[in-house]
């Protein structure tokens, strides 16, 4: 189906309005002003001013470049390749290499008037403000990304749950017919709602942090550990009473998935689980001290997941509130 952006939108309207001001100020090669806001408009407000600067920059540069090489060299093509073999390095060494495409412009309107003056090199400042003006103007607007945050933040929450539910399921019935799909819809999850939470910290000038992001951050570190754990869960005895123990508790863990902090009554649930199968009879045989092992390994796995869940101040539930 044919969408138009919002972005298109602002890169078309933008564009129009560089260059009728420049054609309004009967600055010469008006057009060059539509070029620089196209290339300023960017998908958040803090590279969009990152680009605008860079492109003011490399060409102040070039201007100054150019007026050196075409003085000295004349106004031939030897001096144009002299000039690019200088100007590119320097843009790379001065970190704004991402004007290299918007000062080449202005090098060449330089090169075609056989003869740079001040009214020159006012025109091509007057298009290069014109163009970043618009493009900044253009980009105060960026689309709330509240809704879509929080479309992530369920998913991931989803996912989590299924996960564990699965966990469940094995602990009580031993079936291993699970395909793993959960894992690769989770990892895909989170990368794409980490993204999302970047740009729209980026879209806000003065916010150097963003709760989602943190949230996010937090739900890939538990990830990391919920695969780290299910290898563990495969060693313990399916018809002992510790798996049933740990479904228990796997099962009340899945139904209180939510983003605030209460992390605290699983890790003292945890603690009295451990103490408990601290007064179990010691192992006698090779696979007794491994099952225990493994029972161990889970649980201060376990902790780990629940203590960085503890850390987090929390964030507004998607839907309605559960337990922890």
């Amino acid at each position: 189906m044919f969408k138009i952006g919002y972005r298109t939108v602002k890169t078309a309207l933008g564009t129009a309005l560089a260059i009728f001001t420049a054609q309004l100020l009967n600055l010469h090669n008006f057009a060059s002003a539509g070029i620089i806001t196209i290339l300023c408009i960017q998908v958040t407000q803090k590279r969009s001013l990152q680009a605008s600067w860079a492109r003011f920059a490399a060409c102040c540069i070039a201007i100054i470049l150019s007026y050196l090489v075409f003085e000295f060299l004349g106004y031939n093509p030897f001096a144009i390749g002299i000039l690019i073999l200088l100007f590119i390095p320097l843009t790379v060494y001065t970190k704004v290499k991402e004007g290299v495409v918007t000062s080449s412009v202005i090098i060449l309107h330089l090169y075609m008037s056989n003869g740079i003056t001040l009214s020159l090199i006012k025109n091509e400042l007057m298009l290069l403000i014109i163009g970043i003006i618009f493009a900044l103007v253009m980009n105060l607007y960026m689309p709330n990304l509240e809704k879509d945050l929080k479309a992530y933040q369920q998913k991931i929450e989803d996912d989590f749950a299924e996960i564990f539910e699965k966990i469940e399921n094995y602990l009580l019935t031993g079936k291993q017919d699970w395909t793993g799909k959960e894992i690769h819809k989770t990892h895909d999850h989170i990368n794409k709602a980490k993204s999302l939470a970047f740009r729209d910290v980026e879209n806000h000038m003065m916010r150097h942090e963003n709760l989602y992001y943190h949230y996010f951050k937090m739900r890939e570190k538990q990830f990391e550990i919920i695969e780290r754990s299910l290898p563990i869960l495969t060693s313990i005895p399916i018809s002992g009473e510790q798996s049933k123990k740990i479904a228990v508790f796997i099962r009340d863990l899945k139904e209180h998935i939510h983003p605030g902090n209460t992390a605290h009554k699983f890790l003292r649930e945890l603690c009295e689980m451990r103490e408990e199968f601290k007064d179990m009879p010691l192992p006698k045989t090779r696979e007794e001290f491994e099952v225990r092992a493994a029972l161990f390994h889970f649980i201060g796995e376990m902790e780990q997941y629940l203590v960085i869940k503890s850390y987090f101040k929390g964030l507004k539930p998607a839907k309605k509130l559960k337990d922890a």
